[in-house]
Parts: C-alpha cells; sequence; structure tokens
C-alpha cells in the first residue's frame, strides 16, 4: 500500500512539473529575459500578466468569506530542487495542503512553492506594494481541486491560485527557517534535489497572521505566463536575517549565480485590485455548501 501511494506521489509530481518543463528555455537577462519571453510565449504579453505593484490607495475594499486551511498542520517529509530557475519546494505526503473561502470558488489542492529574490536585500519581490520592493517573494501554487491537476487546471480560467507571501530582513535569525537555510547549499548547481531529514510542517514557514490580504486576477510569472492564476497577496511579511537571505543568492543556474529571478510589474490594464476588509465571519458563511461543521465552528473563533 505503500508503495502504491509512493507510486501515485511520483505520478503527481510528474504532471504538476509540466509547467515548470515547457518553460526551461526562459531566464532573467539578455535574450532570455523577460522583455522576450513574448517571442517564444504569446500569453507573456496578455493583458492579465503577473506581477504587478499594489498600490493601496487605489483597491476595492470587499467583505470575503474566511481563507480556511486544511493540513497546513500536518507534518510531511520535505523535497527541495534547484530547478534551474529556482528552488522549488513539494511535501511527499499524501494529505497535501488545501484551501478554500476568500476569493476563492471551491477547494484549491497544494502543489509546489517556490521562492524569487533580489541580488540584495533591496529587490526581489515580484509584486510590488506601493512601489516598494521587498528581498525575496514566495509564492505557494494551489490548483483546484475539480480539474484533478495542474496541468488540465492551467487550461481554465479559475485553475490555478497563488498565494504569496513577501519577506522583510530581519536583524535575527528566523529559527523556523534554519534547518530549510542549512539545506540550501546541497542544491546550489541547477539539477540537484535534497530531502529534509525531519518532517515539517506548512504552517512552520508563514506568518501567524493570514487575515488580511490583496487578491486580483493574473498569469503565471514565469513562462508560459498563463492568465489562468486568482492571486493573493498577503499583507504580513516573513522576517529573515541578511545572512539567511544571502544563501539563496548562492544558487546557480546551469551558467552563472541566480541572483535576480524576478519579473517586472506589469500593467494593470484596468483590472481592479481588491482586499478583504476585516475578515469576521458573517450569516453568509454558514450558507455556503464548502463549510462543514467543523469550519463553522472555526470560523466563530
Amino acid at each position: 500500500m505503500n508503495e502504491l501511494i509512493h507510486l501515485t506521489l511520483i505520478i503527481v509530481a510528474l504532471a504538476d512539473s509540466i509547467i515548470t518543463v515547457r518553460g526551461q528555455d526562459f531566464g532573467y537577462e539578455g535574450e532570455e529575459g523577460p522583455e522576450h519571453w513574448g517571442q517564444k510565449y504569446e500569453h507573456c504579453v496578455g493583458k492579465h500578466q503577473s506581477p504587478i505593484n499594489i498600490d493601496e490607495h487605489n483597491v476595492e475594499e470587499v467583505v470575503m468569506l474566511p481563507l480556511l486551511y486544511e493540513n497546513f498542520e500536518t507534518e510531511s517529509i520535505l523535497s527541495a530542487t534547484n530547478n534551474g530557475h529556482t528552488v522549488q519546494l513539494r511535501f511527499e505526503s499524501s494529505d497535501a495542503p488545501s484551501v478554500t473561502g476568500g476569493p476563492l470558488l471551491g477547494e484549491y489542492q497544494f502543489a509546489q512553492m517556490h521562492f524569487h529574490w533580489g541580488a540584495n536585500d533591496e529587490e526581489g519581490s515580484e509584486n510590488k506594494i506601493n512601489n516598494q520592493s521587498f528581498p525575496m517573494e514566495l509564492h505557494l501554487l494551489f490548483y483546484s481541486s475539480s480539474y484533478g491537476s495542474v496541468k488540465e487546471a492551467s487550461e481554465h480560467p479559475d485553475g490555478l491560485c497563488v498565494m504569496a507571501f513577501l519577506y522583510r530582513k530581519s536583524l535575527e535569525d528566523n529559527p523556523n527557517y534554519v534547518e530549510l537555510i542549512t539545506l540550501l547549499p546541497q542544491v546550489n548547481d541547477a539539477g540537484h534535489s535534497v530531502t529534509l531529514e525531519k518532517p515539517i510542517t506548512l504552517n512552520k514557514l508563514l506568518p501567524e497572521n493570514r487575515k488580511f490580504y490583496y487578491t486580483y486576477g493574473g498569469s503565471l510569472t514565469t513562462p508560459p505566463c498563463t492568465e489562468v492564476v486568482t492571486w493573493i497577496e498577503f499583507k504580513d511579511t516573513i522576517p529573515l536575517s541578511h545572512e539567511q537571505l544571502e544563501t539563496f543568492r548562492h544558487l546557480r543556474t546551469a551558467n552563472s549565480v541566480l541572483v535576480r529571478n524576478f519579473r517586472p510589474p506589469q500593467n494593470l490594464h484596468g483590472r481592479i485590485i481588491r482586499t478583504n476588509k476585516d475578515a469576521v465571519c458573517n450569516d453568509a458563511a454558514f450558507k455556503n455548501p464548502w463549510q462543514n461543521n467543523q469550519n463553522q465552528q472555526r470560523c466563530r473563533l
């Protein structure tokens, strides 16, 4: 039975990696840089592209249902891979994290997460807030459970969700990231993978306060730049020390050091950015078919 589960996870991982494999011939500098992506990938010159600059004075406040997280507290083995563009993390567990609520219609399953960073502590994030860059940004990729896989979900307008978290520089190391940071030198070279020895939870890597966020419709920030993503950009940031941030800057592509792996902000083209008002539950929360009794209890907390 365990072998069957393991085989299933491998098949899912391979299927979910197709989006990355399709974009292996892109880069962030020169003729392979973002300004040239549209020559090979037509979606990259679309009008609903990501990332963007979020102007806090030009957003629409709306009331949304609370975001509900499942299996974010489940311990699992974490694997890390340097794919030449970023370091990608996956959980090797059959109990994949999932999220519902907020701007999402239905349940979205976790596929993978990865990072974008710069050459120094003053740049690195893809999305900006009031034109301000942050030293790094974390993207958690989810796909709609109704489509069964990232590959199939990428063919539908509501197929994918990216939960994004910005980092800030702190004076002290973040203890929740010590194990991951220690792991990174083992994947300095492109194509290398390693598995974290101790199980870890997704919650451990995220801020406790995930109550407030911005949301908008956009795209993948790497080729093929498909415009099928509901973005959820959280307001609370994650602290990392300069030394911890610097560890990411030692990773390498096939030919050079991997730095500045972020796409510049794209034009909004009239899109509306929304932010949720105080995330308290209301009567609508109990009429939502996705809420069960347990979630209703969590909604009251």
